[in-house]
């Protein structure tokens, strides 16, 4: 890929605020606009829209993910702002993806709470089930069935 393709790349990514977040959606846009990058901003209900030269875009995430990395996050997007493929405004109704979108955010909370304060853990694994306690669920759950077909 020669350096001109590289640079005519874009990219669109959503920056999500976690319901902790220490800053606005509108605090949010307003420090992607002062990083003076040359970017498509779009303010959102869930923080931002950012379209751009994915270098640039890479650029602005670092920056603005610094301001308080456990609770702003970032997802790729397939569609520039205003797309008609997905708009809401061209197809009158909400956007695709969007209740995916709604469900991740209520897990935001969770998220920044572990990153946060991270805790050892450790998962006890099953062992395998010995081939005669197999047996004897089989057998059980083969005369409760013809109990019930009695």
């Amino acid at each position: 890929m020669s350096e001109k393709e590289k640079n005519d790349e874009t990219s669109t990514r959503m920056i999500i605020l976690s319901p902790s977040a220490s800053i606005s959606s509108s605090e949010l846009v307003q420090k992607l606009h002062l990083l003076g990058l040359p970017l498509t901003i779009k303010s959102t209900c869930y923080g931002a829209l950012i379209h751009g030269n994915t270098e640039d875009v890479r650029e602005a995430i670092e920056k603005i993910r610094s301001i308080d990395p456990a609770n702003i996050f970032t997802k790729e997007r397939g569609f520039p702002p205003g797309d008609p493929r997905r708009c809401r405004g061209h197809r009158g109704a909400a956007r695709e993806g969007y209740h995916q979108l709604e469900k991740e955010f209520k897990l935001l909370g969770h998220v920044s709470e572990a990153l946060e304060r991270p805790a050892e853990v450790t998962v006890k694994r099953k062992g395998k089930v010995p081939v005669e306690e197999f047996r004897m669920i089989a057998e059980e759950r083969k005369k409760s069935k013809e109990n019930v077909e009695d």
